[in-house]
């Protein structure tokens, strides 16, 4: 059996945990760097009393499943339809807006997430993970492809050799890379010359594993972001006096030129925390710097749109 030849498929639940039995033709997904736990739990120790020594025997509890990959950070190419990454970032606590021929937006929520049932093929064997919630992180470096990353923890089912669908990718668009031309980062209300960046939804994510129920909850959320920005006189800005103060600043990354194909990441409030050491790169000095995206009246901290 082949490593390299897999299928991947995802798609929102209509019922918790119940199969929503995704397609080939409607919810196949484009992925790389896949790595797949399927049989997480504990190994509970039987703690038997025997006259002779020798290893205890055990039994495996709250077995799980936990699935992680990247995807590129390509809009859907028409304003209005959701990218074909959408029904993976709803299980990571996401609410979707669509706006029809306009936008799609994305916010984080608290309350009653989604969750997905997402198939897996490895070579001959089928892999289904229902009940399946996650996290995400949003990564982008100049001159290279921004992706999003996922990690979705999903209730433990039983592998099999479900025969293998035909995966229709076509509704995954080109990325654009990382670039001068392409991308651009508004922070503190000025541009910024811009290495790297990065959007860590930072969502926990644990499994309950009761009698007569169990599910695959996000507990809680600690956004963060991380971007390396071209250092620039303090009279310019002061990034040590904005950690100081705790005064939030507003931050907008954008992405994308052609209609359809832009992303507009938008924090209103985002808190400098203290800069590390400096950074440097061909002799420039460099801020790495680490920001926290701030809810105002809840649920708000950011917006990812595309249009």
């Amino acid at each position: 059996m082949r490593w390299r030849n897999k299928i991947l498929l995802a798609k929102i639940e209509g019922t918790y945990g119940e199969d929503a039995a995704p397609t080939g033709a409607a919810n196949a997904i484009l992925a790389t760097d896949v790595e797949l736990k399927p049989m997480e739990g504990q190994d509970v120790s039987r703690e038997l009393e025997r006259p002779y020594l020798g290893a205890q025997p055990t039994v495996a509890t709250d077995l799980h499943q936990v699935l992680s990959f990247k995807v590129e950070y390509a809009p859907s190419g028409t304003p209005g339809m959701a990218p074909a990454w959408g029904a993976l970032l709803r299980a990571c606590a996401c609410a979707e807006v669509v706006v029809a021929d306009t936008s799609v937006t994305y916010n984080p929520i608290s309350d009653d997430p989604e969750s997905a049932t997402i198939h897996i093929w490895i070579d001959a064997i089928r892999f289904v993970l229902a009940g399946a919630r996650g996290t995400a992180k949003l990564t982008a470096t100049a001159s290279g492809i921004p992706q999003i990353e996922f990690v979705f923890t999903a209730l433990r089912i039983a592998p099999d050799a479900a025969a293998r669908p035909a995966p229709d990718l076509s509704a995954w668009q080109r990325p654009q890379g990382f670039s001068n031309a392409n991308s651009a980062l508004s922070l503190a209300g000025a541009s910024r010359v811009m290495r790297s960046f990065s959007l860590d939804l930072a969502n926990q994510v644990e499994g309950r594993f009761l009698v007569g129920r169990e599910d695959i909850r996000i507990t809680d959320r600690a956004d963060k972001i991380e971007t390396t920005i071209e250092a620039v006189p303090l009279t310019d800005w002061d990034p040590y006096a904005a950690a100081e103060t705790g005064a939030p600043v507003p931050l907008t990354l954008t992405h994308g030129q052609a209609a359809g194909s832009i992303a507009t990441l938008a924090v209103p409030r985002a808190q400098v925390q203290r800069p590390s050491a400096f950074a440097q790169a061909q002799d420039v000095v460099e801020w790495p710097l680490a920001l926290i995206p701030l809810p105002d009246a809840g649920n708000d901290q950011w917006t990812l749109t595309l249009t």
